[in-house]
């Protein structure tokens, strides 16, 4: 346990299962300040925090949010971390997730940096973080993140990069049945579990945020079976280049960028 005050720093990287086969961030160029921090929240102690600089000197906290914690909900887990986030004012938050295609056009090792969701989910509605805020999701990813992650993208993953995309996601921790993926096709490109709550819980806290989406997968019923074998291997050989498009693409973003992320938190009125 910490006995330290959550650091301040103005970006973070949520990560998932795309970064989980190296050392994130310093198998990236990061260098590690402090790590193993876990704080007291609201909704019970979060999983454990990293505080890194990105080689280009920008102040970064992690974490690694995605997945599933024995006895701690997803919609908890979420609310503890985006506790600490808001308390260590980060303002850009750049997450990581491995998908499956619902677009038969799309294949294993296709990145899509998505600019709409779906939730399907049902039980993960943790209560606002800042709460007080009228959350509107016309535009919930920001527009100089996704373009700065694409970039990145463009030159480092080993298959197509799309700069937008529609995100459908799901509860899990099961994957879908043929017959659930024929019914959310019309809906999205991929399907995933991680983009819900934490794109809505960003704009909550007044941060702009920004995924990476690799394909990994075909989900059920599309093009041909998914092999549990490729999946594997996309989580190993995968990882460090989308640690590096990470890094880069914070690297590359002017501190004084300006977008429309803010115009969309406004006082309730209820």
């Amino acid at each position: 346990m910490s006995s330290v005050a959550i650091p301040a720093a103005d970006w973070a990287v949520i990560g998932g299962s795309g970064t989980r086969g190296c050392s994130f961030p310093a198998d990236a160029g990061g260098k590690v300040i402090d790590g193993g921090m876990i704080f007291k929240t609201p909704a019970g102690d979060c999983s454990p925090f990293t505080l890194f600089e990105t080689p280009g000197g920008k102040r970064c906290l992690t974490v690694h949010l995605h997945g599933w914690r024995p006895g701690v909900s997803r919609g908890d887990a979420s609310r503890q971390v985006f506790h600490v986030l808001a308390q260590a004012g980060v303002r850009h938050i750049v997450s990581e997730a491995g998908v499956g295609s619902l677009n038969p056009l799309l294949d294993p090792r296709d990145v899509v940096i998505p600019d709409d969701f779906v939730d399907l989910t049902t039980h993960r509605n943790p209560e606002p973080v800042a709460g007080g805020n009228l959350l509107i999701m016309r535009k919930p990813v920001c527009a100089v993140l996704a373009a700065s992650l694409a970039e990145a993208a463009g030159g480092e993953a080993r298959g197509r990069v799309f700069g937008r995309g529609t995100c459908v996601v799901t509860e899990g921790p099961r994957f879908e049945s043929r017959a659930e993926i024929r019914m959310m096709q019309p809906y999205g490109d991929v399907i995933g579990q991680s983009m819900c709550p934490e794109v809505w819980l960003a704009r909550d806290i007044g941060a702009c945020y920004a995924a990476l989406h690799m394909v990994v997968n075909y989900a059920e019923g599309v093009v041909e079976d998914w092999e549990h074998d490729l999946l594997k291997e996309i989580f190993a050989e995968d990882a460090l280049v989308q640690a590096r498009i990470i890094l880069q693409a914070i690297d590359a973003v002017d501190d004084g960028y300006g977008c429309s992320c803010g115009d969309l938190r406004k006082p309730t009125l209820l």
